[in-house]
């Protein structure tokens, strides 16, 4: 089966960086019954929007919208694009909608967190319609806007640039 190769292939593409031995993932984010299929580089933005507080109708603050990323091999080739949902789209058409399961603090407090994330697939056969749990490791930037959110602003998008490795996971 041709999607199933590719996904092969693409897995034993980045099993260097699956092996990384410093990187260091705390139990929470490990998928139970998973294996690790591929490692997905990402870059791109965290999108924010300046909008009133909840709690308190006079202020107002960043509030995270989407991500908007592209997703790469381990040549820098662009595989598939990571967006609102949340969703991980291959360049095939499949594609994986995730829902936040565990959460930790990224180890620079200037970096998002890092998540597992449970996933379905949402698309058609392919390279990612396997995948049942993904992490966001190793993540650089993307936090919110340091500048104020005041009510001038309101309504108003910013893109934060981020990076992060999105490490795959499928049923053992």
């Amino acid at each position: 089966m041709k999607n199933d190769a590719s996904f092969l292939v693409m897995a034993a593409g980045i099993a260097t960086i699956a092996c990384t031995p410093s990187l260091q993932i705390p139990g929470t984010l490990e998928p139970a019954g998973a294996s690790l299929a591929m490692v997905v580089p990402a870059k791109g933005v965290q999108i924010y929007e300046c909008r009133a507080k909840k709690s308190d109708a006079g202020e107002y603050e960043w509030a995270f919208v989407a991500p908007d990323a592209e997703l790469f091999d381990m040549r820098g080739k662009v595989i598939g694009k990571h967006g609102a949902g949340p969703v991980w789209q291959a360049a095939d058409g499949s594609m994986v909608t995730g829902k936040v399961a565990a959460k930790v603090d990224a180890p620079d407090a200037r970096s998002i967190p890092w998540l597992l994330l449970e996933t379905r697939s949402s698309g058609p056969m392919g390279s990612f319609s396997k995948v049942t749990s993904i992490q966001r490791v190793n993540t650089m930037g993307g936090i919110a806007p340091a500048k104020p959110c005041n009510g001038e602003m309101l309504g108003q998008r910013a893109g934060v640039h981020y990076t992060a490795d999105y490490r795959f996971f499928v049923q053992r």
